[in-house]
């Protein structure tokens, strides 16, 4: 399978683009600030349901409009071999069949209201229920900041690889992000406001609090099966950067007490028991919940650490060994999504070469030669190793594609004035009689 067009309206910069891509490699390359980031992060947006650039809907929509639209169109390419059975004499000759299928994808994004998303046209659905169907990895510069950066930034890694790897993943996160809103909203108004509408609130809180509880529990468990199947392949991936043989990928959940519960599904008295322990620990932490008005513990406080020879890594990691780590996690993911799939996923490397040496940028660039469909955004070829082969992709120059969506737009525009000059011609003549 690969992605052959893209078509986006009203999407961060772009009014109206459609871009064609060809199966292997695909280079969009131009200045910075004209648009070439906006066009991967649509894919990313559709194969993950996440962004690596922010966390809200909002930004995604360009300034000034109340939605935007992306449409990929991915082939499925199946080629098969059929022995030639005839009497020719040519006997184990293949004759080649391929069967060429499209399918459509669509995202609907609003400022107000759910988002939707479609399949070929058909009925509306939630955008988590076509999550996973293409599955993307983006290598992007954000990810020096995966060893020693803000949590937020390893969050939304894990949420990401979660929403390809595991089934109903999306469902559970964006499940526990609406009830930690609606426990938060309901805390600052225990806080807020008087004591007699503070009791009808304690009420509410109580039941919010179990909810919170329970979501909390299966998204974190949801994390720690993430985090143990990308952990298969890190540990190998890492060996081949740098030799070390003991290095892992540790996750760290605010709810703790799921890393040390019994492992028994069917056991309803130790989920109780789990259930009632972070109970527990909410009942002490009340007060401060209650003097900062929001939810103190929960997976949106969770963490992972990557760890080699036992150490964490940001307390010794220099800039280009925290680029090899954030990089082998990334390809540990690429490893566990082909093994799921059978099918080797699709990947973006959004302007890192210019972030990294000439020995990473090799490495890196090998790797994805050896994955699906590749997409590359740079600035300067001049950054991306191995320029012959490249020579040979697809180049997309985003300047002239600008051009040209200018070039639309502007004729559409001088179409529409043309029409409603006709429009208003025709209905003076008829006032005229």
């Amino acid at each position: 399978m690969y992605i052959s067009r893209i078509a986006l309206d009203t999407f961060r910069s772009w009014n109206h683009i459609i871009c064609d891509f060809n199966p292997g490699i695909n280079v969009i390359y131009g200045n910075n600030g004209l648009g070439k980031t906006n066009i991967v992060e649509a894919l990313e947006v559709t194969g993950t349901g996440i962004s690596h650039r922010t966390s809200s809907t909002l930004p995604l929509i360009k300034k000034g409009y109340e939605k935007s639209i992306i449409r990929i169109n991915t082939i499925n390419n199946d080629i098969n071999y059929k022995k030639d059975e005839t009497n020719t004499g040519l006997s184990n000759i293949a004759s080649l069949e391929s069967n060429l299928n499209q399918t459509t994808y669509e995202i609907d994004l609003y400022v107000k209201g759910s988002n939707r998303a479609h399949i070929n046209s058909g009925k509306a659905l939630y955008v988590k229920d076509i999550v996973g169907l293409l599955p993307i990895v983006s290598f992007t510069p954000r990810d020096q900041f995966l060893i020693i950066g803000d949590p937020n930034v390893r969050r939304t890694f894990i949420d990401q690889a979660g929403s390809l790897l595991i089934p109903n993943y999306v469902q559970l996160l964006q499940e526990f992000k609406h009830i930690s809103k609606q426990r938060a909203a309901l805390l600052k108004n225990i806080r807020d406001f008087s004591y007699k509408n503070q009791t009808v609130s304690l009420s509410g809180l109580e039941i919010w609090t179990g909810k919170f509880i329970e979501s909390g529990i299966n998204l974190t468990k949801a994390r720690q099966e993430t985090v143990q199947i990308i952990n298969k392949y890190f540990k190998n991936i890492i060996k081949s950067f740098t030799n070390e043989e003991n290095t892992e990928i540790i996750y760290v959940p605010s709810f703790e007490e799921v890393l040390f519960e019994k492992k028994s599904d069917e056991n309803i008295e130790d989920k109780n028991e789990l259930f009632s322990k972070i109970s527990e620990h909410f009942q002490r932490i009340y007060d401060g919940e209650l003097a900062r008005g929001c939810n103190l513990i929960g997976p949106h406080r969770d963490d992972i650490d990557f760890a080699i020879n036992n150490i964490s890594a940001k307390d010794f990691a220099s800039n280009g060994e925290s680029w090899t780590i954030a990089i082998a996690s990334k390809m540990a993911l690429c490893k566990a999504l082909e093994e799921k799939n059978n099918d080797k996923p699709i990947v973006i490397l959004d302007d890192v070469f210019a972030q990294l040496d000439e020995n990473r940028r090799i490495r890196i660039l090998n790797f994805a030669l050896n994955q699906g469909q590749v997409f590359i955004t740079t600035s300067s070829l001049s950054d991306i190793p191995n320029k012959e082969y490249i020579k040979k992709t697809n180049l997309i120059n985003i300047g002239k594609l600008l051009e040209k969506n200018n070039e639309i737009n502007n004729f559409s525009e001088e179409h529409n004035n043309i029409l409603l000059d006709v429009i208003e011609q025709r209905k003076n003549k008829q006032e005229e009689k």
